[in-house]
């Protein structure tokens, strides 16, 4: 143990492994020199093979069966041992925490160990690699073919992120009626246009989200979500933009001196429970600055239908803070940047989605529940009353365009 740990800890587990793989020799030979009948198989001598440890390979010698004919029969514990994939999700967990491959032999090996990593190993940059492409292409074909239809979904937010100059990828997010949050789906895109957004809605109502069911979607405020979604969810779908980022291209804009009563009177917009206040504040506010920025006059009403949905559905306080923004979504990307960090040239699309996808992932690991889960029922209620409102209305509009 002195002389090397690394080394101590992979004789014991080999040593425990080989009474395994003797076991199993046994069970289908019979005892070593052993004579009888009832034998399955027999002996056929030793050969070594590799088996994973510490992100790498090392040899391992194994007994050989082979049956009644000449096939070689596989033994139990070691199909086991092979099937873990411990190289693949090795190479996963440190890709995903910013090791780059060409550090990923120091990482798994320390260099003073006499535990041997020489050719063959599978430490090398390229071994890593090859291992993260195997195993987040199978999780992203995993994640893109689960069913959605089992999740109570209340609300989903809508982002794009960009990788690359014509490289843009499209992620959902959804919080379900506990308030937990799932990611949703993923698409690639040159631009965050309608056509875009699109694909991703018909990819999550291809794999079981339910237009008929009432939901408040969130976005940062492109008119190409809000056209995707509308033409997908029906026109009266209530939609919320995130009013950090109406604020932040607002507040910004206007000469200096305004930007103090600009960015009170959009804090007061948002704090009121009565939407028609909340509206005629900003109102008198873009009349305000229509003299001196009529620029952000326009910027401010531009979408005002739609920045104080969660007002108008009348929802607590604490639950617009959480919902009136897309920090949820923005936490996510946030992940994805971390994670893709080292990536120094995107290649094609199906590597932003493989290197997307698994940050996702990740992330989920460390998702919490909305702080707001507890008052979700009443976003609930909301939202069926919305939607009984728009049927009405509709039904009316039909029998006035028939009288």
């Amino acid at each position: 143990m002195t002389a090397s740990f690394e080394r101590f800890c992979l004789a014991a587990g080999l040593e425990a492994l080989g009474e395994m793989m003797e076991a199993d020799a046994a069970a289908l030979c019979g005892p070593r020199h052993g004579r009888g009948g009832g034998r399955q198989a027999q002996r056929w001598g030793r050969t070594t093979g590799p088996l994973g440890f510490h992100g790498g390979k090392v040899p391992v010698v194994r007994p050989r069966v082979r049956g009644r004919g000449v096939q070689e029969v596989a033994l139990p514990s070691w199909e086991r041992a092979m099937e873990e994939d411990w190289l693949g999700r090795w190479a996963m967990n440190l890709m995903l925490i910013g090791v780059t491959t060409r550090r990923f032999g120091r990482a798994v090996r320390l260099p003073e160990a006499d535990v041997p990593a020489g050719p063959g190993a599978g430490v090398s940059k390229s071994a890593a690699s090859r291992r993260f492409v195997a195993l987040s292409a199978e999780r992203l074909e995993a994640w893109l073919a689960a069913d959605l239809s089992g999740l109570d979904l209340l609300a989903v937010q809508i982002d794009g992120i960009h990788l690359a100059e014509e490289l843009l990828l499209v992620a959902a997010v959804g919080i379900d009626g506990e308030g937990t949050k799932h990611p949703l789906g993923l698409v690639e895109g040159a631009t965050e246009n309608a056509a875009v957004v699109q694909a991703l809605l018909d990819d999550l109502m291809t794999r079981g989200l339910d237009p008929s069911v009432p939901l408040l979607f969130i976005i940062d405020g492109a008119k190409a979500l809000s056209k995707a979604i509308r033409r997908t969810f029906g026109r009266d779908t209530p939609i919320q933009r995130c009013q950090i980022h109406k604020a932040r291209n607002i507040v910004d804009r206007p000469p200096k001196h305004l930007h103090a009563s600009t960015r009170r009177a959009l804090r007061q917009a948002w704090e009121l429970d009565d939407a028609e206040r909340a509206e005629k504040l900003l109102r008198n506010l873009a009349r305000t600055l229509e003299r001196e920025a009529p620029g952000v006059a326009g910027a401010i009403l531009e979408g005002l239908d739609e920045i104080l949905t969660v007002v108008r559905l009348g929802l607590p306080k604490e639950l617009r803070r959480s919902l009136a923004c897309t920090n949820i979504i923005e936490n996510i990307m946030g992940s994805v940047r971390r994670v893709c960090r080292n990536v120094k040239r995107w290649r094609d699309a199906s590597m932003a989605l493989r290197w997307t996808a698994a940050a996702m992932l990740e992330a989920a690991k460390g998702f919490r529940r909305l702080k707001a889960r507890s008052q979700l029922p009443q976003l609930r209620a909301a939202l069926l009353a919305h939607q009984q409102k728009a049927h009405q209305a509709t039904s009316v509009a039909q029998v006035q365009q028939t009288a």
